[in-house]
């Protein structure tokens, strides 16, 4: 499986109370919604395909969202193309070809989630790394 391209088709990002409220967590999901055959010009000869997602985040109870919807092109030869299309229809992908895709999904949209809730205000869904000095000395741990 090769990467053709991902794009978005739509963000949105909503805080909805400028108040934490007690008990705040985040829980993100990430859904393939569909599975088609795609077709580009210039690569005629490839078998296309172009999985649909959306991925959220929420901050609940009732303190944020944010909702990322779009498409990753994978190019993939004739059999697997077949056997992919055979297992959505009943909504099944395969484990090979859904944790690179998921994986490559999860990236875009984390780095544009992390940005968003920047720019919001909002806590980070995603636990950064932080260094921490040492007792002794001047050395730091990640």
């Amino acid at each position: 499986m090769q990467v053709i391209g991902f794009q978005f088709e739509k963000i949105s990002a909503e805080r909805k109370s400028f108040e934490v409220k007690e008990g705040l967590h985040v829980q993100s999901a990430l859904n393939i919604k569909d599975v088609l055959e795609e077709k580009i010009i210039f690569l005629k000869d490839q078998h296309l395909l172009k999985f649909v997602f959306e991925f959220t985040t929420a901050y609940e109870p009732d303190y944020a969202f944010l909702f990322f919807s779009g498409a990753v092109v994978v190019a993939v030869d004739k059999s697997q193309s077949d056997q992919i299309l055979k297992e959505w229809k009943k909504k099944e992908v395969n484990p090979s070809i859904q944790l690179p895709l998921f994986n490559l999904i999860l990236t875009k949209c984390n780095v544009r989630s992390l940005q968003l809730e920047d720019e919001l205000g909002l806590p980070l869904h995603l636990q950064l790394p932080k260094l921490e000095q040492k007792e002794k000395g001047k050395s730091y741990t990640g």
